[in-house]
């Protein structure tokens, strides 16, 4: 991770030149009304990962200049992070600089928290870890009451658990979510609670049944459940099915199934080009599609899964990178008409931006 200048009194206007720029990068296009969601302006990242150096008897942690990883930046104020990270970072490593045992070759510390007030830290090592490494570790773990993992190569040591339980509260409802160390979630937990909110709004009333591609640990999946009959949610990562799986029995969810299948694959299952035995169990052909979400990673849908996606009535595409958006769009609305186009600050600060676009069919 790069080093960003968070700075509170300019966040409106780096946020309006954000703004402008998405209005004319899709300038080509019938847009509707922008909306912006902003972010808090600090303490908002919920996971974030440092490199620690090692200096003499000192010990601290970098960040690195844009585009150039010689340049690195020592960190001793981090106003970017979640205020459970911050309060205990810098405590943390005043704990490992005196210990060998915890210290020597340790060259990164991930950081994984919750609005919920949950926090797992990992320490990654270029060396083995023994049962010296794990002693210690406790001591570590029941000071500043985390979860702990220790990673080598090849090798990972849980003094407990590898996850933590985020609770989101969506229109008063309350959702479960198991956020697996090493895995993806959502790096803003309240702009990720403006998304599910919007995602809702925009497809209340859509009616039939949902299907999701890149459904990751159902973030979106299960609060949209609600929106439809069922919902089938595909996702390739072993991890994140199983998260999935994990948070649709805690939040007592009957009508999402997730399947781990690549997008790819199961367009064409959806297509009738092939069959997939992990696929067959799941009724699809009683389904009515009449919606599907996408949520992409920054290549954008391939052109194979644009085509199957134009199939549906209605599309709601979340996409972290507005160029692949725009490409994909230009396909999209050949034959879909835009009816709601959202951006959300994920990353203050910096040029990242979500989006989040609304489709229905011509």
């Amino acid at each position: 991770m790069s080093i960003s200048v968070v700075e509170p009194e300019q966040y409106e206007a780096q946020l309006a030149v954000k703004k402008a720029g998405v209005e004319s990068l899709f300038s080509c296009f019938d847009l509707p009304e922008l909306e912006v969601y902003e972010s808090p302006r600090s303490h908002y990242r919920m996971r974030c990962e440092f490199r620690v150096w090692h200096e003499d008897d000192d010990l601290f942690y970098v960040m690195f200049e844009k585009g150039n990883k010689n340049v690195r930046i020592r960190i001793d104020h981090c106003p970017m992070v979640a205020e459970r990270i911050h309060d205990m970072m810098f405590k943390l490593l005043e704990e490992i600089r005196p210990s060998d045992v915890l210290r020597r070759k340790l060259f990164q510390i991930d950081f994984l928290s919750t609005l919920s007030g949950e926090l797992l830290v990992t320490l990654l090592y270029h060396r083995p870890l023994g049962d010296d490494w794990v002693e210690a570790a406790k001591k570590l773990k029941d000071k500043f009451n985390i979860q702990l993992v220790g990673r080598s190569r090849k090798a990972k040591i849980l003094l407990d658990q590898d996850f933590v339980i985020e609770t989101l509260d969506i229109n008063g409802r309350d959702y479960i979510y198991k956020q697996v160390e090493n895995s993806f979630s959502q790096p803003n937990g309240e702009v990720c609670r403006h998304m599910i909110k919007w995602a809702l709004d925009a497809t209340q009333g859509a009616g039939g049944d949902m299907v999701e591609l890149y459904c990751g640990n159902g973030n979106f999946t299960l609060p949209m459940a609600q929106n439809f009959r069922r919902v089938v949610a595909t996702e390739i990562s072993k991890t994140s099915v199983r998260a999935a799986q994990f948070n649709i029995e805690a939040n007592a969810i009957d009508n999402v199934d997730v399947v781990r299948i690549s997008s790819e694959e199961f367009s064409q299952v959806l297509s009738g080009a092939v069959e997939k035995r992990r696929t067959k169990d799941l009724g699809l052909e009683s389904c009515d599609f009449t919606t599907v979400l996408v949520d992409p990673p920054r290549a954008g849908l391939d052109d194979d899964t644009v085509e199957q996606v134009q199939s549906y009535d209605n599309i709601l595409y979340i996409s972290c990178n507005p160029d692949t958006l725009k490409t994909n769009l230009e396909t999209l609305t050949q034959t879909h008409v835009l009816k709601r186009f959202a951006i959300f600050d994920q990353f203050p600060y910096t040029e990242h931006l979500e989006c989040g676009v609304y489709l229905t069919r011509k």
